[in-house]
Parts: C-alpha cells; sequence; structure tokens
C-alpha cells in the first residue's frame, strides 16, 4: 500500500528473496496474505510504509518489483489525499509498465470527520485509470475486496491465454460496490 500509502503486492513465488534495505528499527512492516480466487491460491506480499516521507527513497526499489499497488489516503486528512499525486508520479517512473494500482480512500468508517468527498477520490483514480474503493480498515468494509481484486487481476495476467475474455478490475470492483451497497442495510 503505499499513499497514506505502501503495499507492493507479488504473485507466489514472484515474492523478492531480499529483506528490506534498511534497519529493523523503522516503521516499515511486510506481510503475507494468502487469497484464494477460482480455486487458485495467490500469496500477497505486504510491505506498508503508511506514507511516510523517511521510506520514499527505499519505495523505489520495492516499486521495481512490486505488480501491485495499493494507495491509500485518509478521507479526514486533505494533505493525504492531495499527495496522492506524487506517490502516482513516482510509480509511474519507478514501477513496472504494467503494475496493477488500486486507489483507496481509508477510514470510511469516519464520515462525520469527511474531508474528502468519494466523489473526489473517484474523480482521480478515473483520471489516473485506476480503479477505486473507500475502506474501513478498522471495520473491515471492502478491505477483502481490494485485496481479491487485486489478487484476481494478478491470476488472470498470469494465465491469460489468447481466446479467453480479458479481467477488467475496475469492472470487478464496481460490480462488487453495487453488490455489497444492495444488501448492506439487511
Amino acid at each position: 500500500m503505499t499513499g497514506t500509502p505502501g503495499a507492493a503486492a507479488t504473485r507466489d513465488g514472484e515474492a523478492p528473496e531480499r529483506s528490506p534495505p534498511f534497519s529493523p528499527s523503522f516503521d516499515f512492516t511486510g506481510k503475507n496474505k494468502v487469497v484464494t480466487v477460482d480455486g487458485v491460491r495467490v500469496k500477497l506480499q505486504i510491505w506498508d510504509t503508511a506514507g511516510q516521507e523517511r521510506f520514499r527513497s527505499v519505495t523505489h526499489a520495492y516499486y521495481r518489483d512490486a505488480q501491485a499497488l495499493l494507495l491509500l489516503y485518509d478521507i479526514t486528512n486533505k494533505s493525504s489525499f492531495d499527495s496522492i499525486r506524487a506517490w502516482l508520479t513516482e510509480i509511474h517512473e519507478y514501477a513496472q509498465r504494467d503494475v496493477v494500482i488500486m486507489l483507496l480512500g481509508n477510514k470510511a468508517d469516519m464520515s462525520s470527520e469527511r474531508v474528502i468527498r468519494s466523489e473526489d477520490g473517484e474523480t482521480l483514480a478515473r483520471e489516473y485509470g485506476v480503479p477505486f474503493l473507500e475502506t474501513s480498515a478498522k471495520t473491515g468494509m471492502n478491505v477483502e475486496l481490494a485485496f481479491l481484486a487485486i489478487a484476481k487481476e494478478l491470476k488472470y495476467r498470469a494465465g491469460q491465454q489468447a481466446n479467453e475474455p480479458s479481467f477488467q478490475i475496475r469492472d470487478y470492483v464496481e460490480s462488487q460496490k453495487k453488490r455489497s451497497s444492495c444488501c448492506s442495510f439487511m
């Protein structure tokens, strides 16, 4: 995740074989998450910098190996949203050309303190051609959907057949958002 950022995801077997290039006293954490997509286990290796400026130079090395990046901003913090463009510029400069990027507006559970409208996140995501979700790490809202969508895209790219219809991550995210909102009051 990156933005108030920081996660890089890699498919199983393609994770970097190195330790983070910095002192363990920093708050740069790595975790693995396994997601099952259509009966196939996809291992996501997640590095979280929490958007801290002191990791900016380190993130460049991880961009090169990342197959997916989740950029998060805090919907209650305008400066975190404003920094997304700078992160996207760096990603375009240092990451692989075909890296999967998803924009996430976090802390959706704190709507009374919201300063960034959902529409602003959607507009920015459309401008950069990336899918968008609002999430809540506190309640778990859309967190699993974000990881599942990334894993589905990575699985699709790994096993894409010439005659197979293409998987569209934005369409998938939108269909799942509509599906979950239809029944959220039940």
